[in-house]
């Protein structure tokens, strides 16, 4: 991958002595779904493949931006001068986004640059593309141009580009965790105060296989923003009750003994699986610590139930996926992951019981949905760097 996006830098641009290769991982949670704006606790990692990158500064205005995954595109030039979100920008609202961001910082481009990417996450998958290339783009600029920025701090302004310049209100775990991510180690993160600890994942004799639906997913479509929008409103509800700053502070016995302050019976289910799924991730993360796989497992099939019954952001095809994964013996667990809506599972799997998943549980799918679903086995991996 170093070498395509080095390849094609010259390719594109001409041959270049400054150019440099870069990379930022994508993520996938293994649980804690839809809490990161809710105050709550996730869970997530930084994975071994994401978004490659080769980037050389200019001596003008002109920013020029290449991807290999889209090379029908071609090279789409805008200038510093001209960092307005635009539809038929594409993708490169995002790496803009991210130098807009740096801007409402204080810290200014001298320059331009070139810039090339590549990437082996799934596009569309929900595996954090778009996180990826965010920090992958705050750590080149940090490199090229010198900015004092830590790596939790390409995470919020990563997270803020999102937010206001490509207008998805997404929480700070994908960033987060990009941003942040440590070899064979979970990220255990309070998103109430980035308060985070590592957790190492140690899954003798099994593995984590993530499964995509290859359902396309657009998560700034209304349906994402919609939720986070109720979830806001319920907050405000039960504020006027009971002392919180975000659902996340709730525990399920405080949440059931003021509920039925939300009368809107869809909004308290919201909140209800906002609430659930926070202690359900704490919990996880304790049944890991406790060498518990087995109780980790039983958890992850209930933050799918509960993305599904009460927060309904599954649909058929994720349904399906994890539905017929806890049917398989040797599956210890299986559950969506990302916004839904399409997108992917993540289950862990015995070794012996990787083949029978992949062939059974693919078959099944094809049955049902009409298309194929694709598996990668993942390991966990670190968070940007110069390569």
């Amino acid at each position: 991958m170093k070498k395509t996006v080095l390849d094609s830098f010259e390719k594109v641009y001409g041959k270049n002595d400054n150019v440099k290769a870069y990379f930022a991982p994508g993520r996938v949670n293994l649980i804690g779904e839809h809490t990161d704006y809710n105050g709550g606790h996730v869970f997530p990692c930084a994975l071994t493949i994401g978004t490659y990158g080769a980037a050389a500064k200019r001596d003008d205005n002109k920013l020029r931006f290449y991807s290999v995954n889209q090379d029908r595109l071609g090279v789409v030039e805008t200038s510093l001068d001209d960092l307005k979100p635009y539809d038929k920008a594409g993708w490169t609202n995002y790496p803009k986004g991210v130098i807009w961001a740096f801007e409402k910082r204080g810290m200014k481009l001298d320059k331009g640059f070139d810039m090339v990417i590549d990437g082996n996450i799934p596009n569309g998958s929900g595996l954090s593309s778009s996180a990826s290339l965010e920090v992958l783009t705050g750590f080149i600029l940090r490199d090229l141009y010198g900015f004092e920025v830590s790596n939790q701090d390409l995470a919020i302004i990563g997270q803020y580009s999102e937010n206001n310049y490509n207008g998805c209100n997404c929480g700070i775990m994908d960033q987060f965790a990009v941003a942040m991510g440590k070899d064979n180690n979970a990220i255990f993160l309070d998103t109430a105060d980035l308060s985070f600890e590592y957790a190492p994942i140690k899954l003798e004799g099994a593995k984590i296989i993530i499964a995509n639906t290859n359902k396309k997913h657009k998560l700034t479509d209304s349906q994402y923003n919609a939720r986070r929008s109720m979830c806001e409103e319920a907050l405000a509800i039960l504020q006027k009750k009971v002392d919180i700053k975000g659902l996340g502070d709730l525990s399920i016995e405080e949440f059931e003994a003021n509920k039925d302050v939300l009368t809107d019976p869809d909004m308290q289910k919201k909140a209800k699986h906002a609430v659930y799924e926070n202690q359900r991730t704490i919990e996880a993360v304790k049944a890991l610590k406790d060498g518990d796989l087995e109780h980790f497992g039983k958890l992850m099939r209930q933050s799918h139930e509960s993305l599904r019954d009460d927060y309904d952001v599954t649909g058929v095809e994720l349904d399906t996926l994890a539905e017929e994964a806890w049917k398989i013996p040797g599956v210890i667990g299986s559950r969506m992951t990302g916004g839904g809506f399409g997108g992917c599972t993540v289950s862990i799997v015995k070794d012996e019981a990787i083949e029978n998943f992949k062939k059974t549980v693919g078959e099944n799918y094809k049955k049902k949905i009409g298309y194929d679903a694709t598996f990668y086995t993942v390991e966990i991996g670190g968070g940007p760097e110069v390569i």
